[in-house]
């Protein structure tokens, strides 16, 4: 079996890699990432899987498609690489974590002068931070829409919701909310057993909208514990 993310999402994407429309968008990349700049690199593309294996999946954080500016996507919606000005969507992230769980900068671990936005403890802890979209042509927001990654990150997101152990989707922005009937039906019979949350998008453009003052982490937190499962630290 064929070795692209290094853990159990291989076997449960196999047949996914195989498929027309997958080969499809494979070629329409390789063209991309040789006649121009595409974010984030080619090697970074599946970070989100591979930081959070399939069965170690406690929450879903679902953005749009990654930062389209240099040095920021790395393959984690909402995260940006080590020494990046944070980008007015995470400005905002925090300024609700903050409200919601009281983490400040000088709570975060790596001390008082942390300007870091790379959310990788929160992947290593079963936070999967993916896009709806994985790639994105320097500049131009949105510019890999419609080239295939929806239907591969709708089977990601199928796979997930039809997992028996509780997970919490959060589904921030339009894009991201869409995925909500894909959760509920492949719940299947079984009935409810995850939590979805669904809320503007963290944006400046929205997130007055109703972002703020969402709770999402604590809502996520009390979740996991009801439900037997360790909370996440979403110090960073």
């Amino acid at each position: 079996m064929k070795k692209i993310i290094g853990n159990k999402w291989d076997e449960l994407l196999a047949d996914e890699w195989q498929k027309p429309y997958y080969q499809e968008l494979r070629l329409f990349l390789i063209e991309e990432y040789r006649d121009g700049t595409v974010y984030p690199p080619a090697a970074d593309i599946y970070n989100a899987l591979r930081l959070t294996d399939y069965d170690d999946v406690k929450v879903v954080i679902l953005g749009q498609d990654p930062y389209h500016e240099p040095g920021q996507a790395h393959g984690l919606a909402f995260s940006v690489r080590e020494g990046t000005v944070l980008p007015p969507s995470l400005v905002n992230i925090f300024k609700e974590l903050n409200d919601d769980l009281g983490i400040t900068m000088t709570d975060r671990t790596d001390g008082p002068d942390s300007t870091r936005g790379v959310l990788d403890p929160w992947a290593r802890q079963g936070v999967l931070l993916l896009n709806t979209v994985l790639t994105v042509r320097a500049h131009q927001a949105g510019s890999h829409r419609g080239k295939g990654w929806e239907r591969f990150t709708d089977r990601v997101i199928e796979l997930l919701a039809a997992r028996e152990t509780p997970m919490v989707f959060v589904l921030w922005g339009s894009n991201a909310g869409a995925k909500k009937e894909i959760i509920l039906r492949a719940q299947g019979k079984q009935g409810m057993r995850h939590l979805i949350i669904t809320a503007p998008h963290p944006s400046p453009l929205s997130a007055y909208r109703g972002f703020f003052g969402g709770s999402y982490f604590s809502r996520c937190n009390y979740f996991l514990e009801d439900n037997g499962i360790d909370p996440v630290d979403w110090r960073l």
